[in-house]
């Protein structure tokens, strides 16, 4: 039986794990077994960069946060050696975690995750890590509604230089 100190630590930590992952948008579980510490700091500092938070965490300690959180069904896939990784962004995670499980050769492999309050298998965190970040989107959005603004612009512009020249030609015939 843990002592009271002990069990009150653990119990904080669940409280704020499970406090992070309710303000997470989105969040991914991994099996970094196997993995070197080169190639985990290397992934630490890729995270870091993209503002996502990794965690090693006892099986134990993350299902009782998850189910807190409202992501009992992750607790499926909570066997073996897990992290967590998890941001504000929706598509950071899976897309970092993803690139490093493509190059590790097997050895790191993703679980499951989620996403805007959903739970996804590794085939839909793999098929978030596709999908073009919260900037890149914003750009394509920017880039759509810019569009005919553009093209609307041009339209005038030719038909106004097509008059000046129409104009200037005939001033010359008339002054010659």
């Amino acid at each position: 039986m843990p002592s009271d100190k002990i069990l009150s630590q653990k119990q904080a930590f669940v409280a704020e794990l499970a406090e992070a992952l309710q303000d997470a948008t989105s969040a991914v579980l991994v099996d970094y077994k196997g993995i070197t510490v080169a190639d985990d700091t290397r992934l630490r500092r890729e995270l870091r960069e993209a503002d996502v938070e990794y965690r090693v965490v006892k099986n134990t300690l993350l299902k009782l946060a998850a189910e807190k959180a409202g992501y009992a069904e992750l607790s499926e896939v909570l066997t073996g050696s897990t992290a967590i990784a998890y941001s504000a962004d929706a598509v950071a995670p899976a897309k970092v975690l993803n690139k490093f499980a493509e190059g590790s050769k097997g050895k790191f492999t993703i679980k499951a995750g989620f996403v805007e309050g959903r739970t996804i298998d590794t085939e839909g965190v793999v098929a978030l890590a596709k999908l073009p970040n919260r900037d890149q989107l914003v750009a394509m959005a920017l880039g759509g509604l810019n569009a005919p603004i553009t093209s609307f612009v041009s339209v005038l512009n030719a038909n106004i230089r097509g008059l000046a020249v129409a104009l200037n030609a005939i001033a010359e015939q008339k002054s010659a």
